[in-house]
């Protein structure tokens, strides 16, 4: 049976609730429990106590006004032999309830709903866990269960996705923004990201992604692609040895060139070479099967990354691909690779941003990786007008290479400008340019902590 919950907040909505579930369940009862809609320990300690009828709430401590409620009439409507009632006070009891036999509960502060392992067939989602305990204890009672949310939707635990996914119906009674209603859309279709959870850096989980770069045909462009897919899940694994020192979970990644810069125009004239889907697909098919993520890299020359990015739309509508534009190789009208170092500007990387996000939205796909590679600040222009929706997780990836100290100067020129707090950080190593490679233990005592590492 569905009731709605309405206004979740209101007691008065509370009240009403409970009548109409008393209404619409019993003719008659043998006991009902009482407590007030603003006393969620009374209605829980009569929830956990058991009641065989229904749980009324009332609102009013009048009286002369409680006589003519609708929770009083449906009292009378109900005859019940006896009344269990919590957080009244004896001598309103008395007042009110002199022609019934009632049964004086005491209050247990550490009451809770009982535990249940089946999924409920309905799921209010309100603002606070008082709102949840009251609508959750009358609710019981046509197998609804109440969730209290205060953010993202997708940052619920594990249990509370399950509970709202497995729910025959579901409502939105909370403010919780313009974005939780495709938010709860994710949940309910149930993809996840490698490693759980719909967010790629939850608040209050510590996830590091570890990848190996290259392109799958050639050894020449990075270590990915010195052995197939297969292969290189063991050797991921090798790599990502450390990584997890201070903490974190480590999930590995396959982030591969999917266009690649080259000296010669080609064919359509845009000085890069796009790979074919069949060619990626098996190094896409693999990271699925063992809970990896990937990250497509586009190197656009002359085109644009927009265009580049729609040529691989059947993968990023994937739940476990992301996206990365590099900047170095985006090229002007005018300009050859090698000659000059690109550059991109924020109104370019907002219409690929914007177009992700949108793909997210449509598929209700977990929240999307979006890398943008920069080793100069010349190579994205206005970069604090970058776009940040919350369908996607957008972060800088310093991949220069040389020596360590001229790394980390530029790693903290590049995490100290004043737009660094809105996006999350990565850090390249390189096998061959950089002298030394740093270890793991010396990338982890980066500020901010690089949150996406990759070896070329």
């Amino acid at each position: 049976m569905a009731i709605d919950a309405g206004a979740a907040a209101d007691t008065a909505t509370a009240v009403l609730l409970s009548v109409a579930i008393s209404r619409s369940l019993y003719d008659c009862a043998d006991e009902i429990g009482l407590a007030f809609a603003d006393d969620s320990e009374a209605i829980l300690t009569l929830a956990a106590r058991g009641v065989r009828g229904p749980l009324l709430l009332i609102e009013s401590r009048s009286a002369s006004e409680l006589t003519a409620t609708e929770p009083m009439a449906e009292i009378r409507r109900l005859a019940p032999e006896r009344i269990a009632a919590a957080g009244i006070s004896r001598q309103l009891l008395e007042q009110w309830l002199a022609d019934f036999t009632v049964e004086w509960v005491p209050v247990d502060p550490e009451a809770a709903l009982p535990h249940r392992a089946v999924p409920h067939d309905h799921v209010w989602i309100v603002n606070s866990a008082e709102q949840a305990a009251v609508l959750g204890a009358i609710g019981r009672q046509i197998d609804a269960a109440a969730l209290p949310v205060t953010g993202d939707l997708r940052a619920v635990a594990p249990h509370e996705r399950g509970l709202l996914r497995e729910a025959a119906r579901v409502e939105l009674h909370a403010d919780l923004g313009p974005d939780a209603a495709w938010q709860l859309e994710v949940i309910r279709r149930g993809d996840e990201l490698p490693g759980g959870g719909l967010l790629v850096f939850e608040p209050d989980r510590a996830r590091r992604l570890v990848a190996m770069y290259g392109h799958p045909a050639t050894s020449q462009l990075g270590v990915l692609g010195e052995q197939g897919p297969t292969e290189g899940i063991a050797r991921l694994a090798s790599i990502a040895g450390g990584y997890d020192a201070d903490g974190s979970e480590v999930v590995g990644v396959f982030e591969i060139i999917a266009t690649v810069a080259s000296a010669n125009a080609g064919g359509d004239g845009d000085y890069s070479n796009e790979t074919a889907l069949d060619e990626i697909r098996p190094w896409i098919e693999v990271a699925a099967a063992n809970d990896m993520y990937v990250v497509l890299d586009l190197q656009p020359g002359r085109s644009d990354f927009l265009s580049q990015a729609k040529l691989y739309e059947e993968f990023l509508r994937l739940p476990h691909v992301g996206l990365a534009l590099d900047p170095e190789w985006r090229l002007r009208h005018d300009q050859v690779h090698l000659r000059q170092i690109g550059t991109v500007d924020a109104a370019e990387i907002n219409r690929v941003a914007r177009w992700l996000a949108d793909l997210v939205r449509t598929e209700a796909l977990p929240q999307k990786l979006l890398i943008l590679h920069q080793f100069r600040f010349s190579m994205i222009t206005n970069r604090a007008l970058v776009e940040t929706p919350p369908e996607l997780a957008v972060l800088v990836h310093m991949d220069g290479q040389g020596a360590i100290a001229t790394k980390y100067s530029t790693w903290d020129a590049l995490t100290g400008e004043p737009d660094a707090g809105r996006f999350y950080w990565g850090w390249k190593n390189f096998y061959d340019e950089d002298f030394p490679t740093p270890t793991a233990e010396q990338v982890l005592r980066l500020r901010p902590s690089p949150l996406f590492v990759s070896y070329q």
